[in-house]
């Protein structure tokens, strides 16, 4: 039979060990990760527009991640901070992306920061792209290699190309 009295602390005692068995389980959550080239924001405070040159920029900050496609005078640094979810792909949790724009003379003119809410959201088009060839009907690829393969063939009466065979 049980005690009243030890009613009492069976609550506590439960809601304690439910709280440490949730605390162990952050030990088994992997660490963050650092992608692709995060800017430091000290750093960027050095960058001055109108003074700071190409070179300048690339000895501090190292190389861009990307140059503009069709204007190679904007760099960008682009960061992601992510965690391994369910799966093994990536979860995002930070984005960052420091955009340098240089005049032709490769002087510095503007320096813009994007983070995740500057990102913009792409559709996913639902249609499928056709491919070339034949349609072929199921019944038609359940049967197609139907005798084509004769079998007990020897070396000189198959299908020529690929590796030489051995005699």
């Amino acid at each position: 039979m049980i005690r009243p009295d030890t009613l009492r602390f069976a609550a506590p005692l439960t809601l304690l060990g439910s709280a440490l068995v949730l605390a162990a389980c952050s030990l088994f959550i992997p660490p963050s990760e650092v992608r692709g080239n995060k800017v430091d924001a000290d750093e960027l405070k050095q960058l001055v527009p109108g003074t700071t040159t190409e070179t300048d920029a690339t000895s501090l900050l190292g190389s861009p991640t990307a140059k503009g496609s069709f204007d190679p005078n904007s760099w960008f640094y682009i960061s992601e901070l992510t965690r391994p979810v369910i799966g093994g792909t990536q979860g995002v949790e930070q984005q960052a992306v420091v955009m340098l724009t240089f005049n032709s003379q490769g002087v510095l003119q503007h320096v813009q920061t994007l983070n995740q809410r500057d990102a913009l959201s792409v559709p996913i088009v639902s249609r499928t792209t056709p491919s070339p060839g034949t349609e072929a009907s199921f019944l038609q690829q359940l049967l197609g290699n139907v005798g084509r393969f004769t079998p007990g063939a020897t070396q000189s009466q198959a299908p020529s190309g690929g590796a030489p065979g051995l005699q």
